[in-house]
């Protein structure tokens, strides 16, 4: 089936992220930095314009990380023994990272300076931003949280087992953000529900234990709640 494709070929590139994430720690801070961006745009309330081109430019520095670490791999299983030639690849590789990663630094530099001037001149007052943006944003770093918890465990793969359920914690994002948006006791109720019946089922065909999946709903819904509480 093609849905069932898709669903594998998008556990096996996740599954890439995690190995990767979890092998080399460049690539952890990377995340880690990527989480604080995200977090310190809310706060300084950028243009929608500014924060697409700090996303373009964290996307890169990431992809091109992953890209060195394949290289690296692959260069170590070509060459067994030392040789010049794969020195000469891996450093052309990290090269790549060191441009890309001043070039994100300097993009950043030129965003965030007047936000931060305004900081030291008039104090630090956090923006408040639409449900819809806080929602999409509580997302984004839901799932570099669940990618970088994954990686200190190592269990099952990306979309079926593994600590802590992303399901669940996907599933009870939404349980939050809804809560958020509609402000209607009916609505929340509802995709409550849902997400219980999400979480129960991961632990009902055996791919998560039920400790697993209770990880999974505190961290969606706590981050969530987090993020609209501050930034709505």
């Amino acid at each position: 089936m093609p849905l069932r494709k898709w669903v594998e070929s998008a556990n096996y590139a996740i599954e890439g992220i995690l190995h990767a994430a979890k092998t080399e720690r460049h690539l952890r801070y990377h995340f880690y930095a990527a989480v604080l961006i995200l977090l310190l745009s809310l706060i300084l309330g950028i243009t929608r314009f500014e924060f697409i081109a700090i996303a373009i430019v964290a996307i890169i520095v990431l992809s091109v990380e992953m890209l060195n670490t394949a290289i690296e791999a692959t260069v170590d299983i070509i060459f067994k023994e030392y040789d010049n030639r794969a020195k000469i690849i891996k450093d052309i590789a990290a090269g790549a990272v060191l441009t890309a990663s001043i070039g994100a630094a300097v993009v950043g530099y030129i965003i965030f300076l007047p936000y931060l001037k305004n900081i030291f001149e008039n104090g630090l007052k956090i923006a408040k931003h639409s449900g819809e943006d806080i929602a999409i944003i509580s997302f984004v770093v839901l799932l570099i949280l669940v990618i970088i918890t994954k990686t200190f465990f190592g269990k099952g793969s990306p979309l079926r087992g593994g600590i802590p359920s992303g399901h669940a914690a996907i599933a009870f994002s939404i349980w939050a953000a809804v809560t958020f948006l509609s402000e209607a006791f009916l609505p929340s109720f509802l995709v409550l529900i849902l997400a219980v019946l999400v979480a129960q089922s991961r632990v009902s065909i055996g791919v998560h234990k039920p400790w697993e999946v209770i990880l999974g709903a505190l961290l969606g819904s706590v981050v969530t709640f987090f993020l609209f509480k501050l930034f709505l």
